[in-house]
């Protein structure tokens, strides 16, 4: 794969200053496929200062003017399309009409809402005898991870550069070669120099300097729940303004009306999306006590065919971390209905699609992200037994509710303690907001929430 030796900064590709080099393994074969650069403390010192040298420019530019060039950066996307959708099966291991659909579709649609945004947004108003201003915060320093990369790196910079913000960028070490093609895009969009910066590195040495950085106004990371614990921790030092969105364990809950089969068959499938590892994934699907065996039985049945539709587990440590989860469920007493620990190829980071019955609300398997294709079924006795299973983690991601109809899934969804529902297999809509309750996050991402994540309020009295 085609990879760039330097670091994308004030516009160009520069040498990094140090000689360090991380190797990007192709995850289905184990083979390494490129190598970038491992950044340092200097490559981070030099981004930000060029973003920050940048600002005022970007900051003043009209926003009709930010709007054009985030249309550009979006159809240079989709131009490319083919490209990024092979680069990402390439490091991440995605089936290709899966990244094709997803992972280079959605950014795509994404970057196209913030172009809209940033031509009409409201920036100014008025309430009484004031103007309120929305202005940018700043430098952003935008920490993404490997398991969506385009589509995280275009919900942080859109919104960003749609706001009047410069953007310093640290991609997960596993995916960044999608991050390159992502800069390469936006200097042909013709983004002003500075305006987005670019390093690769590891997380403990690249990301913590960015976090760190004084001249970082604002850090949006996306990332496991301990992890943004130590950069809310760092950027309460400094009273630096965070964006957080972590971890999950959302609750399928199907409710005694619902369509049984549909709501099993769907909560499978999202599960085994993207071979498990989604933030938002309904890993726990709660059905009631009269419907538990079919429910079982039917999941066994839908999980039967994702055997050979779901690539690898992104690198060895996830995969060695996701089977010893299923062990633990096993040891625990959790009733393996589909799949196993067992490795079911000898090559790639694969791990067997798997579906634990007899899950009780204390198993680790029902408590902690496990973050692959492992689905636990829970029992309940009746709604409030439901809510309380369903609220009952340190999560509030996401989730679903099956009904007979709309009005019941609402009503049941309105008592979640999550930061989003989709009723009755409602489709993914990109202008929502997303993000968490509890320990799954600060602020939120997409449409107007979004971008109101990179603004501060200034107000002028007359």
């Amino acid at each position: 794969m085609k990879a760039h030796d330097g670091m994308y900064i004030d516009g160009s590709w520069r040498p990094a200053a140090g000689p360090d080099t991380i190797a990007v393994v192709n995850p289905a074969d184990e083979q390494v496929i490129a190598h970038v650069p491992a950044g340092t403390a200097e490559d981070v010192d030099a981004a930000v200062r060029a973003a920050r040298a940048a600002l005022p420019a970007w900051a003043a530019t009209p926003p009709a003017e930010r709007a054009a060039r985030i249309a550009a950066l979006r159809d240079v996307l989709a131009a490319r399309k083919d490209e990024i959708a092979e680069t990402v099966t390439a490091e991440l291991g995605a089936p290709l009409p899966f990244a094709q659909r997803v992972h280079a579709g959605l950014p795509i649609a994404v970057a196209g809402s913030y172009a809209e945004l940033a031509a009409t947004y409201p920036f100014e108003e008025k309430a009484g005898n004031s103007m309120v201003l929305l202005e940018p915060v700043g430098v952003v320093g935008a920490i993404t991870p490997w398991n969506y990369p385009l589509h995280q790196i275009v919900a942080k910079v859109a919104p960003a550069l749609a706001a009047g913000c410069t953007v310093v960028l640290k991609p997960a070490e596993d995916t960044p070669l999608t991050a390159q093609l992502f800069a390469e895009a936006v200097h042909e969009a013709g983004v002003p120099s500075g305006v987005f910066n670019l390093v690769t590195g590891l997380g403990p040495v690249a990301g913590q300097a960015l976090a760190e950085h004084e001249g970082v106004d604002l850090v949006s990371f996306t990332g496991s729940t301990a992890v943004g614990r130590q950069i809310g921790a760092v950027a309460g030092a400094a009273v630096k303004r965070v964006a957080l969105e972590l971890g999950g364990k959302s609750a399928n809950v199907i409710l005694p009306s619902a369509d049984l089969a549909k709501a099993v068959s769907v909560g499978v499938a999202n599960v085994m999306s993207n071979s498990g590892q989604t933030c938002s994934a309904w890993t726990r699907m709660l059905v009631h006590r009269d419907q538990y065996d079919e429910a079982v039985q039917l999941a066994a049945e839908a999980v039967g065919k994702y055997g050979d539709r779901i690539g690898p587990l992104v690198n060895a440590k996830q995969h060695d971390r996701v089977r010893g989860y299923i062990e633990k469920g096993v040891a625990e007493g959790a009733r393996l209905v589909a799949g196993g620990p067992e490795a079911p190829r000898e090559q790639g980071y694969f791990v067997s699609p798997t579906v634990f019955a007899d899950v009780t609300e204390d198993m680790t398997i029902a408590q902690e992200e496990i973050f692959g294709p492992v689905l636990s079924i829970l029992k309940y006795a009746d709604e409030d037994d439901a809510l309380r299973i369903a609220n009952g983690t340190v999560y509030g991601l996401a989730g679903a509710v099956w009904a007979g109809d709309d009005e019941e899934a609402v009503a049941f969804a309105r008592r979640m303690d999550t930061g989003q529902v989709d009723i009755n297999g409602g489709r993914f809509n990109p202008l929502a907001p997303f993000g968490g309750y509890k320990q799954s996050g600060v602020g939120r991402e997409l449409g107007t929430h979004g971008l109101a994540e990179y603004l501060q309020t200034k107000s002028l009295q007359f």
